[in-house]
């Protein structure tokens, strides 16, 4: 670890701007912020807040809980607050919220989305009426209120349908995604190194989410070997991310849902078929017929899968495949939930040892998503050698034609296929392969004849020997180092 600096706040700096200059405006707002459980939601409330010394605070999250439960945690951050308020009802808490928002208070309120719960929904017709209220007095109101939610279907219920109570209610809108690449290399370069290894590492368990990126610093081991950091992290019984996947969202999800992601997990980038054939062959062909509603709730309500279609597809082609949209989830599912529950009754050693060669096939997956985004990344930034004008993906279809990953240029007529290898000494064999996956694709779509074709290889560590190698196939060789070199000069 390295010494002497204390932890920052990382990132952020469009979301940390829009929620200063909101606070600016010094009369009413409604702020829905939105995002994943630990990407910062209440970091950059506090961040924002203490940048203009912001004293009149509420803060209070929401128990999964009846209106009873409500009601006594509300009180709880009163007392915690110091203030002197108590409530006795929903229609109590919705009517205290706009008394200290006329007062000049900003009031947070996290895990919103547990007011669309039959037992709690009467709150968004009690506070329906306060903000019209307040909305009504927004230029003698200089508080404000801010509603947290980690649950994208059920936050979007609440103040996006147009029979929701608080329907055209909010007046600002926050999304909250992973980091970007650069605020993650601004870690590793403060606590860590920025060996490609490290970044690949750490990308696939923690993506972008700050709170484990400081878990791990706070338990000293965001430089440490990779079995060290794991056996910290997830394997002693203190371990702060030992049990963060069921209570994230696992515990909600049994049964054919658990199933499906088990099986996703360990196959990124499978078939609508494919799951259908597993879940015919675990439950019977009974299950088949309930596959695309187990997807569609995984998708759209959890946001925990995503379905990807090859570059240039319709969006309704047969041809998606479903992938884990988030890293720590696929790395819990694919590699640690199994040894971490096992823990208690097999050699510790063994387990992380096996748990971290699992890892490293998972890590084999997460190098195309990781360098796709540092491609995007660049090209926003106007960094690196290629300027981008469509999303990077990657390109498949059903006569075996597989290429990881396919990068247009529009404005200079140039394309680029990419093979990723985690092992770069595998980097020399796929080129056959690419090119004539790259022959099969331009032949099939015309409208590139005449386009400068490049080809590239990317691993994390590519040797200069190697390196020559891929030159002389006519290849540009990149390595991670290479990509985020990129981002220090």
């Amino acid at each position: 670890m390295v010494l002497g600096k204390n932890w920052q706040f990382y990132g952020r700096r469009l979301e940390l701007g829009q929620m200063q200059r909101i606070l600016a405006r010094e009369r009413w707002f409604f702020l829905q912020i939105s995002g994943r459980r630990r990407i910062g939601k209440t970091a950059l409330i506090q961040q924002a807040l203490q940048a203009r010394r912001h004293d009149k605070t509420l803060y209070i999250q929401i128990p999964d809980s009846d209106a009873v439960g409500v009601v006594a945690a509300c009180n709880g951050y009163l007392e915690t607050f110091g203030l002197e308020h108590r409530v006795s009802s929903l229609n109590d808490f919705a009517r205290l919220i706009g008394e200290l928002i006329r007062q000049g208070y900003v009031v947070a309120l996290d895990e919103f989305q547990y007011f669309h719960r039959k037992q709690l929904s009467d709150f968004c017709s009690y506070l329906q009426a306060v903000v019209d209220e307040l909305s009504a007095a927004s230029h003698e109101i200089t508080g404000g209120l801010i509603v947290l939610g980690s649950l994208h279907a059920e936050m979007t219920a609440l103040l996006e349908d147009r029979d929701a109570p608080l329907f055209n209610r909010t007046t600002d809108t926050i999304e909250l995604t992973h980091l970007d690449i650069g605020s993650v290399l601004e870690i590793l370069e403060n606590y860590a190194d920025l060996s490609p290894e490290r970044l690949l590492f750490l990308w696939n368990l923690f993506e972008g989410v700050p709170k484990f990126y400081r878990d791990a610093y706070e338990q000293g081991v965001l430089d440490a070997p990779r079995k060290e950091l794991l056996e910290r992290l997830f394997f002693a019984s203190s371990s702060p991310l030992r049990n963060e996947a069921d209570n994230w969202f696992l515990r909600e999800l049994r049964g054919r849902y658990d199933m499906i992601l088990q099986y996703l997990a360990s196959h990124p980038g499978c078939s609508n078929a494919e799951i259908e054939a597993v879940m015919a062959d675990i439950s019977g062909p009974g299950e088949v017929k309930q596959v695309g509603g187990y997807l569609k709730v995984l998708s759209e309500r959890y946001q925990m899968i995503e379905r990807r279609l090859p570059i240039f597809a319709k969006p309704m082609a047969r041809s998606g495949r479903y992938y884990i949209k988030d890293n720590f989830l696929r790395a819990w599912l694919g590699a640690l939930q199994r040894p971490v529950s096992a823990s208690a009754f097999r050699p510790l050693e063994q387990l992380i040892s096996q748990a971290d060669q699992q890892l490293q096939v998972v890590e084999g997956h997460a190098l195309e998503d990781l360098v796709a985004k540092i491609y995007e990344e660049h090209s926003r930034l106007g960094l690196g050698d290629f300027a981008l004008t469509h999303r990077v993906c990657g390109y498949w279809d059903r006569s075996d034609v597989e290429i990881d990953l396919v990068a247009l240029n529009e404005d200079e007529q140039c394309i680029r296929f990419a093979s990723c290898k985690r092992n770069a000494e595998k980097l020399a064999g796929s080129i056959v392969s690419l090119k004539e996956a790259a022959r099969r694709f331009l032949a099939a779509h015309k409208r590139f004849a005449g386009w400068q074709i490049e080809y590239a290889a990317i691993a994390p560590d590519i040797s200069e020997t190697a390196r020559d190698v891929l030159v002389a196939q006519g290849v540009i060789p990149q390595s991670l180092s290479d990509l985020i070199a990129v981002y220090r000069q």
